[in-house]
């Protein structure tokens, strides 16, 4: 007698939600924009009261509020709303992990952008501000300075729940320095220093990213202990420390330009010294990790040559310039680091 279970029958539901899956999207956005669940942050709100916060028409602001409590990211008890438990956390302006920084920043161009995928698919070409004569992205977002502060912390929003979790699963105790290359904000030396009081160090990026990070790491008292190094990590030679570390960086590049970076940073490490890559790295089998297979293509809108990997291809890579030890470890949410040891 066969125990084989019943195989469920074809079901349109799951297509539709992908097919519609950006109506979600758009109105998790614009909730953010407008700082819905920094309002309800301070304390619940009728729905009327939490409207004429907001100024909204009355037409759809009860479907707006309501559509947010069945995607999980409000709570309702009879008319009066609360923020979900992630939406608390995670979507308040006012608090530390704060994340909305890259949700704004999708928000104000990448929605648009991606409108423009199947063109990107055929023709290989980034869809966003290069695609109209604009600059690639970069030249985009660093020519503007409040662009520039946007996208920094967008960076943060992103990275700062891995950056702890690199701080944590990370073996800080047998090392004394890192450099963040890349480091935006300072998000991930920030977390490491708080974590381990003895790690001393500081981030790599443009000269006009400094003052940005300066002020972000003195806002959380580590100015004496970690510094900015101005340079451009394809012009000039990575600085040296026990540890480097390369997040959300090489994703942006093709391939000959991956591997340039991963041989500057076996160059300026020490014997003994570690790099770490950590990205929204793809499974190696290429089927789980939807996060990461959707942000390289987010590479193809928004790069000429960028794409995700997975822990293999970048593993496989450190070796090739030289590290002699390489492993894979997962961290909180989509993201992975790639540890190679010289």
């Amino acid at each position: 007698m066969s125990t084989t279970p019943p195989t469920a029958p074809p079901n349109p539901a799951r297509i539709m939600e992908l097919g519609f899956g950006f109506w979600a999207s758009r109105t998790l956005l614009s909730a953010v924009e407008m700082g819905l669940f920094s309002e309800l942050a301070k304390g619940p709100l009728d729905g009327e009261a939490l409207r004429q916060r907001l100024a909204l028409h009355t037409r759809s602001a009860r479907d707006f509020f309501d559509a947010l409590v069945a995607l999980g990211m409000l709570e309702r008890d009879g008319s009066t709303y609360r923020n979900g438990a992630d939406a608390e956390r995670f979507l308040d302006r006012a608090k530390p992990d704060y994340i909305g920084g890259i949700l704004e920043m999708s928000a104000a161009r990448l929605f648009g952008f991606w409108n423009g995928l199947t063109e990107g698919l055929r023709s290989g070409r980034p869809q966003n501000e290069a695609k109209g004569g604009g600059g690639d992205l970069f030249e985009v977002l660093y020519s503007d300075p409040d662009r520039l502060r946007g996208f920094l912390e967008g960076m943060t929003g992103i990275s700062r729940v891995t950056a702890r979790a690199i701080a944590a699963k990370f073996p800080w105790a047998r090392y004394k320095t890192m450099i963040d290359i890349g480091c935006a904000q300072g998000c991930t030396p920030v977390e490491v220093a708080l974590a381990h009081p003895h790690i001393t160090g500081g981030g790599f990026d443009l000269p006009i990213v400094g003052p940005i990070f300066e002020q972000y790491v003195a806002a959380q008292n580590l100015a004496p202990r970690l510094r900015f190094y101005p340079g451009s990590f394809f012009d000039d030679p990575l600085p040296s420390a026990d540890v480097l570390v390369m997040g959300h960086i090489l994703h942006d590049w093709d391939l000959d330009k991956k591997q340039m970076l991963l041989r500057k940073a076996y160059e300026a490490l020490p014997a003994g010294g570690s790099l770490i890559v950590y990205e929204a790295i793809i499974d190696d089998a290429r089927r789980q990790n939807a996060f990461g297979l959707l942000m390289s293509l987010n590479m193809l809108i928004e790069t000429e040559g960028g794409f995700d990997f997975t822990g293999a291809d970048c593993a496989g890579w450190m070796r090739e310039v030289g590290f002699r030890e390489t492993r894979v470890e997962a961290l909180d949410g989509p993201d992975s680091m790639v540890i190679g040891v010289k």
